[in-house]
């Protein structure tokens, strides 16, 4: 007998043929999570499991897997041979004394001689024999036994059933290039597009001396928080502050985020030729700001040919905020450090620009050179949270 976690995958049940590539993915996802843990991560007949570890251990293992995407759900179990009798024992002794309980029993073993309904009322009654103070309720209970058959000659006892971040296995979607900020928006555009299988990839606009250090490094702890779900992620923090210049000195000011807007499309379109991701990624809302109108999406769309994915497009702040709170990014979004775009914001930017119009203004610049001059500068940082 033993102490265990017994993991269940969620969505991949769903993908037919293509199943076992899913598995394969999401098993070296939850290996790579619990790397450092002294633990075996096993599989069999469909099911998950974490055994050989320290009980000290326990609380990290479940808080790192429930963040990995693909399982559904877990729970701590007591792993033991199956025999009627020392499982009705365990379940007796694990249980509260007083109160109404209901007894769950899942017999995958079907070369058993009694079905799960018998099987429950042996424990259940064995249950009963032992303590007074319970009752049966198979409607309204205190707490439930489940008790977990399995073909391989084992059984597992447990309580509670926790939720994990669901979704597909990241990785199985391809590669996107998210445009990080030190925003709200970015970090969780992020996790949703990790939710359905994308490996992240990140490209950050440093604005030195303009945004300082401390606002950097806003934007790696963010990367590094995000990485419990997303895995490790490979931020590229670009030069930006010389294309700034050029823009502020030769394009009207009320364009100034709007051409700079297409820098960073451009840029993080290269970087994604480079890094092979199919798609870019925003963290863009509709109408949340003058560059996220219908008509600043579009004039920025135009100067890339990859797909852009904007997962919060549809999104409310409030929603956004939820989000972030429950991923624990929030706290350190509203760190008071300024990027690049709030550095050189002007007063009245343009909210309906014209891709003619722009395309007429970056005439006056050397696009290629500025984007070669920051694309020379690039710091890649891995960041990874454990």
């Amino acid at each position: 007998m033993e102490r265990i976690i017994l993991i269940r995958i969620g969505e991949i049940f769903l993908k037919g043929n293509n199943k076992n590539f899913f598995v394969s993915l999401l098993k070296d996802n939850a290996k790579n999570a619990l790397k450092g843990i002294p633990c075996r991560f096993v599989s069999s007949q469909n099911r998950m499991y974490v055994e050989r570890y320290e009980d000290s251990d326990e609380r990290t293992i479940i808080d790192r897997l429930t963040k990995v995407f693909g399982l559904y759900n877990l729970s701590p179990a007591i792993k033991l041979p199956t025999d009627f009798t020392e499982i009705a024992k365990v379940c007796s002794d694990m249980s509260p004394k007083n109160g109404t309980f209901r007894v769950t029993v899942n017999r995958a073993d079907k070369k058993l001689d009694k079905n799960s309904m018998e099987i429950s009322r042996e424990i259940g009654a064995y249950m009963l024999r032992k303590e007074s103070g319970l009752t049966v309720n198979l409607h309204q209970f205190d707490f439930e036994v489940n008790v977990d058959i399995r073909e391989n000659g084992f059984s597992y006892v447990f309580y509670e059933k926790i939720p994990c971040a669901g979704g597909l296995p990241v990785g199985c979607g391809g590669n996107g290039m998210l445009l990080l900020s030190g925003g709200i928006d970015s970090p969780v555009a992020a996790y949703l597009m990790a939710k359905r299988g994308v490996k992240i990839y990140a490209v950050h606009y440093h604005s030195f001396p303009f945004t300082s250090e401390m606002a950097k490094n806003k934007v790696i702890k963010l990367a590094q928080i995000v990485s419990d779900y997303c895995g490790e992620i490979e931020l590229f923090v670009v030069p930006f502050t010389d294309i700034q210049y050029a823009i502020k000195e030769n394009c009207p000011i009320e364009y100034m985020i709007t051409i700079m807007r297409r820098f960073m499309m451009r840029i993080a379109e290269r970087l994604a030729e480079q890094y092979k991701c199919g798609a870019i990624i925003t963290g863009e809302s509709l109408g949340q700001v003058a560059s996220q109108t219908m008509e600043s999406i579009n004039v920025t769309n135009s100067v890339v040919k990859k797909p852009v994915f904007r997962p919060l497009i549809g999104s409310d702040k409030s929603d956004i905020i939820e989000i972030a709170r429950k991923i624990n990014t929030f706290e350190t979004s509203i760190l008071p450090y300024e990027d690049c775009c709030t550095v050189f914001l002007p007063k009245n930017p343009v909210i309906k620009p014209k891709i003619e119009l722009a395309e007429e203004m970056e005439q006056k610049l050397d696009v290629n050179g500025l984007i070669e001059q920051a694309l020379s500068g690039v710091e890649i940082i891995h960041c990874n949270n454990r």
